[in-house]
């Protein structure tokens, strides 16, 4: 039986123990808190069908809970935007936070098991980055995630990941993404 109260991820392990150490002799860091680190990873998906039909923000809810092993929360229009047929406050899409052990474990899930299972899947494009050390890729099919059953969803969506990082610079953030074996293509 898994012992939860001592229980680490297995990619925080590997951050402590070879990230680190790798990291502060590339960039010659002077002091361990300027490592980069993962601060948090953010898994948003936009349901533009939720205009005609209602029942598809808790359907794209359950799915995105089960993925990312936390509640989603629904998020709602700020504006009135007649032409898309879209009132202020109706529910338009589903986001998840994910910091601490649940984002490590999240990471390891995308890295190991959901990336290698996409269609015609080559690497994640390296030049996603937003200059300050943030790294945000999307995802066409969320089935593409084991906790999801194929034969029960009724609809495929896209979802985004945005990894934030405590890294200064793309290059910083790059690394040490690289460390954890995200798979780029450049």
């Amino acid at each position: 039986m898994l012992d939860v109260a001592n229980y680490t991820p297995r990619l925080r392990t590997v951050y402590k123990d070879v990230v680190r150490p790798a990291m502060k002799e590339e960039f010659g860091y002077k002091n361990d808190m300027m490592i980069p680190k993962l601060d948090k990873i953010v898994l948003n998906m936009g349901i533009g069908e939720a205009v005609k039909d209602s029942k598809k923000i808790k359907s794209a809810q359950a799915d995105l809970t089960a993925i990312a092993g936390q509640k989603a929360v629904i998020t709602k229009a700020r504006n009135s935007i007649a032409g898309f047929r879209v009132r202020e406050e109706m529910p338009l899409g589903v986001k998840v936070t994910l910091r601490g052990e649940r984002m490590y474990e999240f990471l390891d899930r995308l890295i190991t098991v959901a990336l290698p299972r996409v269609r015609d899947f080559r690497g994640v494009k390296g030049s996603s980055f937003d200059g300050n050390g943030n790294y945000a890729m999307g995802i066409k099919e969320h089935i593409v995630f084991p906790e999801i059953n194929f034969d029960q969803i009724d609809e495929m969506w896209g979802m985004d990941v945005i990894i934030c990082t405590t890294a200064k610079t793309d290059a910083e953030a790059k690394a040490l993404l690289k460390a954890f074996n995200m798979p780029f293509t450049s």
